[in-house]
């Protein structure tokens, strides 16, 4: 069975979408299989693939509340390895939605179980929040993967996310691991952004990979292109970083979990 990895942080901003974009494609591109599930309803990882959010119309809301199969929504990408669960401002409705049906936290585990085994990998973005998609995402992962922008308020919410990630071991999904903290958004010439990486260093000793994720204008300007930024600018420092994480989280583990 593949392996189940969301990307979450409630603080927006954080590079959780260039993450999972990138993440995605770099190993995708290793002709690793893996899927990429738009959990967040501004579906920007949707547009990060080459998706126009107005235009799409069956998506993961509608495999969430039983109109569609899974297989029904899974979408093909310029990456032949990379598929993509597409998801658009519709999601929103899926959280009043749920709200009264039974096992609602499980309804994307049950979804997703249709088609986890036919991939490596399976990377869920989560939206920056708290809120029932997110909680349905994290039970529905072996792991959570928590990008974390290197300023000055890097840590303020960390503790909720922790707090969320720890009941939902508890209650719903004995297994979930924390697959590592990501540093993000680094400046090698600002004293910030190395002081902050050393403080969650050294808060959060062997949960931190070792990739950094540099401030790049390429990554940046990839999705405005819809692409990932290993189609955009392969040498780009950006690409290469993603490049670095796709080889330790290999390392780590590897997918197709028994």
């Amino acid at each position: 069975m593949g392996k189940v990895i969301s990307i979450a942080n409630q603080k927006g901003g954080g590079g959780k979408t260039t993450t999972a974009v990138n993440l995605s494609a770099s190993l995708a591109i290793a002709e690793i299989k893996t899927l990429l599930v738009d959990a967040d309803p501004q579906g920007n990882s949707s547009s990060g693939v080459g998706y126009d959010k107005e235009d799409i119309r069956e998506n993961l809301y509608h495999a969430l509340i039983g109109q569609v199969s899974i297989r029904e929504i899974i979408k093909d990408t310029e990456i032949p390895h990379l598929k993509v669960v597409t998801a658009n401002t519709d999601l929103i409705g899926a959280e009043i939605e749920l709200i009264n049906e039974i096992a609602r936290e499980k309804k994307l585990k049950e979804v997703l179980w249709e088609v986890v085994a036919e991939y490596d990998f399976v990377f869920i973005d989560c939206p920056p929040s708290l809120g029932l998609l997110t909680v349905n995402s994290l039970a529905a992962s072996h792991s959570v993967l928590i990008p974390l922008q290197c300023e000055y308020y890097a840590m303020e919410g960390l503790t909720q996310l922790l707090k969320t990630i720890r009941l939902v071991k508890e209650h719903l999904n004995p297994d979930l691991q924390i697959e590592g903290i990501l540093l993000t958004m680094y400046d090698v010439r600002n004293n910030l952004s190395q002081q902050v990486a050393e403080e969650v260093r050294s808060h959060f000793r062997g949960k931190v990979f070792s990739t950094v994720i540099p401030r790049n204008i390429r990554l940046s300007e990839a999705p405005s292109y819809g692409r990932p930024v290993i189609l955009y600018d392969a040498h780009s420092k950006g690409a290469q970083s993603y490049i670095e994480l796709a080889k330790e989280i290999l390392i780590n583990g590897k997918g197709n979990h028994a």
